[in-house]
């Protein structure tokens, strides 16, 4: 079964994060193929460059990188919700004068196009979070 996750909570204000990364490591070790992960909203902050957990914590954004390092997982945030929040694209980011390195390895930008494009696409769409 190919399956998209779209991931709309920051990744330590909720479980929603930990739970699509824990859903994602079963569904492949069960043999489904994950499309696409689409984080939108407060999710685009999985993708912070910047993220620095206290030790005693789990870094969930290099999680998601070393997923896409290891599966080849299309992690996209969507452009409109990152650059509200600062994550901006390096290109948009030499601009205007802010961080060119603001997502972290795996990440790329995109629009809702993509987003669609994975409804569409997969047998199966799972939000995680609001």
């Amino acid at each position: 079964m190919k399956i998209s996750i779209q991931i709309n909570a920051s990744p330590y204000q909720y479980q929603a994060s930990d739970s699509a990364w824990h859903f994602i490591q079963a569904a492949l070790s069960q043999g489904h193929e994950i499309y696409r992960v689409f984080f939108y909203q407060d999710g685009v902050y999985n993708a912070a460059h910047d993220a620095r957990p206290p030790g005693d914590e789990q870094h969930i954004v290099a999680r998601w990188s070393a997923l896409h390092a290891n599966e080849a997982i299309d992690l996209v945030v969507c452009v409109s919700s990152a650059q509200r929040r600062g994550l901006l694209e390096s290109s948009v980011a030499k601009k205007v004068g802010g961080n060119e390195h603001a997502l972290a390895d795996g990440f790329r930008i995109a629009g809702l196009g993509l987003l669609m494009e994975a409804v569409i696409d997969a047998d199966r769409h799972i939000i995680f979070g609001d």
